[in-house]
């Protein structure tokens, strides 16, 4: 999860735009990592160092990690464990960004380290993210402080990231939240949720991405807004909210009642109270989760 939000970071930090975070998100499924950038994320080299070693590829026949080893910057068994981690998501995106030209390797590893410093994270985090941890960074991102439910809040949040990567997929970037009044949704699903944590919650998108959302839960391609489409979507929140009433039952003994999930087009939403906009901008689009509390 710290990989969706390093994205964000990238963006505050003003290191690349949208639209060169959105371009990478599309690319970023088709894309290696380079060894070189898996090595500085390890602390094996330098950023000069792998540029240089980039460099000296260019003029011979040799890969770069033979070039690492013959220059001594790293082991063979190193590089074997670098190779294993190709896949990894936050470097993939370095990757993309910078062979794209939107970022230097420099500054893709500055601002990693930074990143891991200022939420005081390990490059092991990255893989295996702990509930508690992911609590912290979710306090720590987002604003939910004179909130009567926000203890629920930020374990329903949390839960949310989840289930996006399961059953959505990982190329999204999570956006700061806003306390709205009054908003126009444009095609949404929702489902009011009560007991121990109150709240109507809403999916919400331009029709081109309600479409690929509900696809990818669906698991076929939708190409018309229709009952199918508004099932699949709603559908995906039933499956949030009930497994997020499953762990109220385990944490503190009581359950959610659900009504049943519910789809608009063109709904108007006004006079909110400690409602909650959570955009989330995935590689297809922005999909906005409204949390009426």
């Amino acid at each position: 999860m710290y990989t969706q939000f390093f994205g964000n970071y990238l963006l505050n930090q003003q290191l690349i735009s949208p639209d060169h975070l959105a371009d990478a998100l599309q690319m970023i499924k088709n894309t290696r990592v380079k060894i070189g950038i898996l090595a500085i994320n390890a602390g094996l080299i330098s950023a000069e160092q792998a540029e240089e070693v980039h460099k000296e590829q260019q003029r011979t026949d040799k890969r770069m990690g033979d070039i690492m080893i013959e220059k001594g910057y790293i082991r063979e068994s190193q590089l074997e464990a670098l190779l294993k981690s190709q896949q990894s998501g936050h470097l993939m995106l370095g990757q993309v960004l910078i062979d794209n030209g939107y970022m230097t390797t420099s500054q893709f590893a500055n601002a990693l380290n930074s990143y891991k410093e200022s939420n005081k994270i390990t490059d092991a985090d990255f893989y295996n993210v702990k509930d508690n941890q992911t609590k912290q960074l979710l306090t720590r991102f987002y604003d939910f402080n004179g909130v009567s439910d926000s203890k629920y809040l930020v374990g329903y949040v949390s839960l949310l990231m989840k289930n996006l990567i399961r059953f959505i997929g990982d190329d999204f970037t999570p956006m700061q939240s806003e306390k709205i009044e009054n908003f126009q949704c444009n095609c949404c699903a929702y489902q009011e949720v009560s007991g121990p944590f109150n709240a109507t919650v809403i999916a919400e998108a331009d029709i081109n991405a309600f479409l690929e959302f509900a696809s990818r839960y669906a698991g076929e391609v939708l190409t018309e807004y229709d009952e199918m489409a508004e099932a699949s979507v709603g559908e995906f929140l039933n499956l949030q909210n009930g497994l997020f009433s499953v762990n109220l039952s385990d944490e503190i003994g009581e359950e959610l009642t659900l009504k049943p999930q519910t789809a608009e087009r063109n709904m108007t939403l006004t006079n909110l109270k400690n409602t909650f906009k959570i955009p989330v901008c995935f590689s297809f689009g922005t999909v906005n989760f409204i949390l009426c509390l």
